[in-house]
C-alpha cells in the first residue's frame, strides 16, 4: 500500500478518498463496524431507522465521501478493513522509515484475530474521547457522557433518560441538549460551566466564521423550541441517588470555576448528559515519538506543519488529533494532509501544488482560529477541584478517591500524573486513565502531557508471541 489511514471518521474519510483520487492506493483501518467515526455514527440497519441524516449536521458531506469510498474500494484503490483496532505502529529497518507495519486486532471477541497492512506513509486520524471532570455521585447509574448520551441516540435509537439535565462545558452541549429534546426527552437545563462571553474579545474570528454563527444560533434557537434554561457559569457539583440518579445540585461558579457559597440549587432528572470538551486520542503517535504541543483547551494534541506532517518523518496526521475542532476542521485537514502525502509519495506526478490545496490551507487557517478560540473560551478553570471533596472517586477503574491524590501529591511528591498514578493507581484500570487522566494531573498540580505507551489498546498475548522478531 501507498498509504495506511488509521480512522474512518471525517478526517480519514476525507483523506482516504481524496489519496485514491490522486492515484495512491490506499488502505483505511478503522475500529468501528462502518465509516462516519463518532460523528456520523447512524443507527445498525436491523433497527429500521428511516431517516438516519435527521440526527446529524452535515450528512451530505460524509454520504459524499461514503460513497467515494465505496467505489474507490470497488476499484481497487481502497481496502477498507472495519473492526481493526491498530494498536502499534512499527518502522520498517531503514532510516528514515520508507515502510511502516500496522499492527491490529481485528474482529469481534472471542473470533478476534491478529492483523497486519504494511504502507509507505501513514496517516493518524484517530480522533478524540470526551474530557470528564469528576464529582460526588458522578458513578451513579444514569450518569453518562454528553457524548456518550448523543451516541445513544445515533446509533442506538435511545435516549438515557426521560428527563436529561446536560452538564459541562463546551458547544457539544447544545448539539446534545436540542438532539434529546428533538427525540422526546425533557431537557430542564443545560448548565455551562463557561462564560459566552469569553468570546467578546474574538470577534474577527468569529466574523470570519459565519457559517459557526448561524449553526450557534441553529442550537440557540433547538433550545429556546423546546424550552431548555440555559445557565452559564454553572456546574452540576453533586449528583443524587440511590440505585440510579434522581437529581442533581447546580451551583453558580466565579471566573475560576470555584463554586460560590449559597448558590447551590437541586434539579430532579433521571439522567444526566455531562462532558468537558474533548481530549485528542495520540496514543499512536506518541508511541512513535511524535511531538506535542499544549492546545488553548487545556489538552495536548500534536505538533503538524503545513501540509500535517508530525515530527516523524513518514507520518501524517488529521483531525482531532491536530487540536479539537470539529468536523468541519476534520474534513479540511483530511483533504490537505492527502495532497500533501501524494506530493511525498509521487513527486514526479501531477499533484496540484497549489490551487485546492491553498484554498484547503486558508480554510484550515479559519477554522483553526475558531477552534482556539472555542477551546480558550471552555477551558475549564483551576478552581474546579473545589467542588471535590477528598473522599469523591477520582478513578472509577481502580476507586482511587481525590484524597489519595491530593495526599501523594501534598505529602509523597507527586508532581505529574504518571507519579501520581505509581503511587496511587490511579489511571490503571481498563480504560488506562483516559476518564481520570485530566483529573489527576489538575489534583497533582501538573501541565496537561501525553502518556506514551507501547499499545494503543488490549492485545491478546499470542498476538506479541506471534509477531515477527522485526517487530518485537
Amino acid at each position: 500500500m501507498d498509504l495506511a489511514v488509521v480512522g474512518a471518521g471525517p478526517a480519514g474519510l476525507a483523506a482516504a478518498v481524496t489519496a485514491a483520487g490522486l492515484g495512491l492506493r490506499v488502505a483505511v483501518l478503522d475500529a468501528g463496524d462502518r465509516p462516519g467515526g463518532q460523528f456520523y455514527r447512524h443507527p445498525a440497519p436491523g433497527l429500521g431507522a428511516a431517516r438516519p441524516e435527521a440526527l446529524h449536521h452535515g450528512w451530505a458531506e460524509f454520504a459524499t465521501r461514503e460513497a467515494a469510498l465505496r467505489a474507490h474500494e470497488s476499484a481497487g484503490r481502497i481496502t477498507y478493513l472495519p473492526l481493526h483496532h491498530v494498536w502499534t505502529v512499527v518502522p520498517g529497518n531503514a532510516a528514515p522509515a520508507t515502510e511502516w507495519t500496522l499492527h491490529a486486532v481485528a474482529g469481534h471477541a472471542p473470533e478476534e484475530r491478529a492483523a497486519a497492512v504494511t504502507a509507505r506513509a501513514v496517516l493518524i486520524a484517530t480522533g478524540s474521547y470526551e474530557r470528564q471532570l469528576p464529582f460526588p455521585g458522578w458513578t451513579l447509574p444514569g450518569v453518562v457522557g454528553a457524548g456518550g448520551a448523543q451516541a445513544m441516540l445515533k446509533g442506538g435509537l435511545v435516549l438515557p433518560g426521560k428527563r436529561v439535565v446536560v452538564a459541562g462545558s463546551g458547544p457539544l452541549l447544545l448539539a446534545v441538549a436540542g438532539s434529546l429534546a428533538a427525540a422526546g426527552a425533557a431537557v430542564p437545563a443545560v448548565v455551562e460551566a463557561a462564560a459566552y462571553t469569553a468570546y467578546a474579545g474574538r470577534v474577527p474570528v468569529l466574523l470570519r466564521n459565519p457559517g459557526k454563527l448561524v449553526e450557534a444560533a441553529v442550537h440557540g434557537g433547538a433550545l429556546a423550541r423546546h424550552r431548555v434554561r440555559l445557565l452559564t457559569r454553572h456546574a452540576v457539583t453533586e449528583a443524587h441517588g440511590t440505585g440510579r440518579i434522581e437529581a442533581v445540585t447546580v451551583a453558580r461558579l466565579d471566573r475560576d470555576w470555584r463554586p460560590l457559597p449559597g448558590t447551590a440549587r437541586r434539579i430532579p432528572c433521571d439522567a444526566l448528559a455531562v462532558g468537558h470538551g474533548l481530549v485528542p486520542q495520540l496514543e499512536l503517535a506518541t508511541g512513535l515519538g511524535c511531538a506535542t504541543r499544549p492546545g488553548p483547551d487545556g489538552t495536548v494534541a500534536l505538533v503538524l506543519d503545513a501540509g500535517q506532517r508530525t515530527s516523524v518523518p513518514g507520518i501524517w496526521s488529521a483531525g482531532e488529533t491536530g487540536g479539537i475542532g470539529g468536523a468541519q476542521l476534520a474534513l479540511t485537514e483530511g483533504e490537505l494532509a492527502a495532497y500533501s502525502v501524494a506530493a511525498a509519495l509521487r513527486p514526479a506526478a501531477d499533484v496540484p501544488a497549489t490551487g485546492r490545496p491553498e484554498r484547503l490551507a486558508r480554510r484550515r487557517a479559519r477554522l483553526r482560529a475558531f477552534a482556539d478560540a472555542m477551546g480558550a473560551a471552555h477551558r475549564p478553570g483551576e478552581g474546579w477541584t473545589g467542588w471535590l471533596p477528598d473522599d469523591a472517586v477520582v478513578c472509577r477503574c481502580e476507586e482511587v478517591p481525590a484524597g489519595r491524590i491530593r495526599e501523594a501529591a501534598q505529602d509523597l511528591g507527586a508532581r505529574d500524573a504518571r507519579t501520581a498514578k505509581l503511587l496511587t493507581r490511579a489511571g490503571m484500570g481498563w480504560c488506562q486513565g483516559r476518564m481520570c487522566g485530566p483529573a489527576v494531573a489538575a489534583l497533582a498540580g501538573a501541565e496537561p502531557a501525553a502518556d506514551r505507551r507501547p499499545f494503543s489498546c488490549p492485545v491478546p498475548l499470542r498476538d506479541l508471541a506471534e509477531l515477527p522478531a522485526t517487530d518485537r
